[in-house]
């Protein structure tokens, strides 16, 4: 086993590609030992040469959130060669809403099926990895656990007729991140006596595969999840944060 003293080690789900890389880049620039999680292999592999051609310490690990038995061999692999797992970011994530003569179907005639595609992967296989994994965070001296989520899962400003989302609702997408938020709740303070801190992270509107309508780049994109992931031991948990400011649940 290696222990890389001193050194955090870091998976990012999603990593191959947009958001999830750039954090993967950035940690790595931080001096954490990423794993950079992908379900494709050759997306994944070909993403971490990418990097260690930066000079970064980076590996491919293969993870599918929607493949259970992944989850169990990426945590195999990581309690046998690290022994632990300092931060986890949950970055993977579809958009997966149906369109209608070019406009979001509208929530009374979004399918079950569809609430179910988008809830499998953005909430229920998420938690999953969560599950699988937080074992080897609690083996960390200081573990971070970071969803990526969206604003367009508050409640609170769905409802605000002066909000900038008031207007723009995905409703599969936009409701499987509220559920995801109500679980970085539930984590956070069933975890809020260790050492553990759970936080919800709201990237920005980032030009992205799945956002080609997008504002920032993901440089910018990735710092909410990268400034959760290296949180001091004095830092918050259980909040949901863009760059820093909270965001209302």
């Amino acid at each position: 086993m290696s222990t890389l003293e001193n050194k955090k080690i870091a998976l990012i789900t999603g990593a191959n590609r947009g958001i999830g890389l750039e954090t993967a880049r950035q940690l790595a620039q931080q001096g954490v030992k990423v794993l950079l999680g992908a379900r494709s292999a050759d997306k994944g592999a070909a993403a971490a040469e990418t990097l260690k051609a930066e000079g970064l310490d980076v590996e491919f690990l293969r993870i599918d959130v929607d493949d259970a038995a992944t989850h169990a061999s990426a945590a195999k692999h990581i309690e046998e060669t690290f022994g632990k797992l300092d931060i986890l970011v949950n970055n993977a994530g579809i958009s997966g809403d149906e369109q209608e003569n070019g406009a979001i179907v509208q929530a009374s005639k979004t399918s079950p099926a569809v609430l179910r595609r988008v809830f499998d992967t953005n909430f229920f296989n998420t938690v999953a990895v969560t599950q699988a994994l937080l074992p080897l965070v609690q083996k960390s001296d200081a573990g971070r656990i970071v969803f990526l989520s969206s604003i367009l899962g508050s409640l609170t400003l769905h409802n605000d007729p002066n909000s900038p989302i008031y207007n723009f609702k995905v409703p599969a997408y936009d409701i499987s991140k509220t559920a995801l938020n109500g679980y970085v709740v539930h984590l956070a303070h069933e975890l809020k006596d260790t050492p553990i801190k759970v936080n919800a992270a709201h990237p920005g509107s980032v030009v992205t595969d799945m956002n080609a309508n997008g504002d920032i780049p993901v440089e910018e994109g990735a710092k909410t999840s990268v400034l959760l992931a290296l949180l001091p031991d004095d830092g918050y948990s259980g909040k949901f944060i863009y760059l820093g400011d909270e965001l209302p649940w």
